[in-house]
């Protein structure tokens, strides 16, 4: 095992040199691929290993068709080639050919058809969960709402937590989970059955986690639901798996199995870190104050899009610096960031201190200098209704 390791760090140290790339160890991220992975990733529920099964019969039964059809055309270019004396026969259809090339394809496709139909129907089986949870798609983050079961009422954001310089600067070593790692993981107990409703704001995303056997599109306007039943306590990784725009790399989904003890514990504490940040809105608060949050809001949510200039993506997303909404009547720009536009996803998830942060952050930076310079809590709550 050692030496394996060791030559597939050799192998890929060897392609950075060869690129002129710098070179470090490469390791399996723990709950997501592995190096020079060639097959399925390790399943962890019931549906993942059918499919699993059901992947290498097929495998097995395309392999023997190919050997059975391959060694019948090269038996008979061997044995009936005109250096042999053998000469072309000259015939029409034939009723026994017609019915065996029809018949035993069909027979084929039935004995596949049937195991893989067991599985079809088991996986579109949401039915009695433990535990609901709401994946909201949306570029390029996941919003996720715990909506019935034990958790009910937690919410949160799920960003990508890889540095932006590891992204940008391929000089930076990476991380073992390089973009695959979230600032906010989902966390579930493990035996339980976890149905997952997904929909998206923006465009179609795809929530998928290879070792569950699990990859269902989140459409805007259209609701859909898949589960997951998880066996083996551990983090799982997967990501987006629709071209969803150019941070489409960048959306990745963490799922953390945890037991029932340390579930409820997630659970209590994840509360309580939501009554904290349930900020006053009626609490006035001074342009510095929402400035430094607005930072950490738009530093989070924003600068994708954005970008930390404020110069925006041309073609794409549009600047904010000398933005003419941004040095215009705040409301405008409060109903923009709660009801979204084109591209831009409605961002009335966020608190409304968050919201009032990041715009007055928006306000006061770059070469902005807008007449109306701060935006209150109160004035986003008031904007909601």
């Amino acid at each position: 095992m050692k030496n394996a390791k060791r030559l597939q760090s050799l192998i890929v140290g060897t392609a950075l040199l060869a690129t002129g790339m710098p070179s470090w160890a490469v390791v399996d991220s723990p709950g997501g691929p592995a190096v020079l992975g060639l097959n399925l990733q390790t399943p962890v529920t019931q549906i993942a290993r059918e499919i699993y099964s059901l992947h290498t019969l097929m495998l097995y039964i395309c392999l023997v068709i190919f050997i059975a059809v391959f060694a019948v055309m090269f038996y008979s270019i061997i044995k009936h080639r005109k250096s042999k004396g053998h000469k072309a026969a000259s015939f029409h259809e034939s009723t026994a050919v017609e019915i065996a090339w029809t018949v035993v394809p069909f027979l084929i496709v039935i004995g596949m058809a049937l195991p893989a139909t067991k599985t079809v129907v088991a996986m579109k089986d949401t039915s009695n969960a433990d535990l609901t949870i709401k994946a909201t798609g949306m570029q390029w983050k996941w919003g996720y709402d715990y909506i019935k079961g034990e958790g009910q009422g937690v919410s949160f954001l799920s960003s990508l937590s890889t540095p932006r310089e590891q992204v940008v600067d391929p000089t930076k070593i990476k991380s073992d989970n390089y973009l695959l790692e979230v600032d906010n993981e989902v966390v579930v107990p493990v035996n339980k059955k976890v149905r997952i409703i997904l929909t998206a704001n923006d465009v179609i995303h795809s929530w998928a986690i290879p070792s569950f056997g699990v990859k269902q599109d989140a459409i805007p306007g259209f609701v859909r639901d898949t589960w997951f039943k998880v066996e083996k306590t551990g983090t799982y990784r997967g990501q987006c798996s629709e071209l969803c725009g150019k941070e489409h790399a960048f959306m990745p989904i963490v799922v953390k199995v945890v037991t029932d003890a340390e579930y409820t514990q997630w659970v209590n504490a994840k509360k309580k870190e939501l009554a904290a940040k349930a900020d006053d809105p009626n609490k006035t608060w001074t342009v510095d104050e929402l400035k430094q949050r607005g930072a950490q809001v738009y530093a989070t949510n924003c600068i994708a899009c954005h970008q930390a200039t404020g110069k925006g993506v041309p073609g794409a997303f549009p600047a904010l610096d000398g933005s003419v909404v941004v040095a215009g009547p705040k409301i405008d720009q409060i109903k923009l960031v709660l009801s979204g536009k084109n591209a831009m996803p409605s961002w009335k998830m966020l608190s409304d201190t968050d919201i009032a942060a990041a715009i007055t952050y928006t306000r006061n930076n770059w070469s902005n200098k807008a007449q109306e310079n701060i935006v209150q809590p109160a004035e986003v709550l008031a904007a909601r209704k």
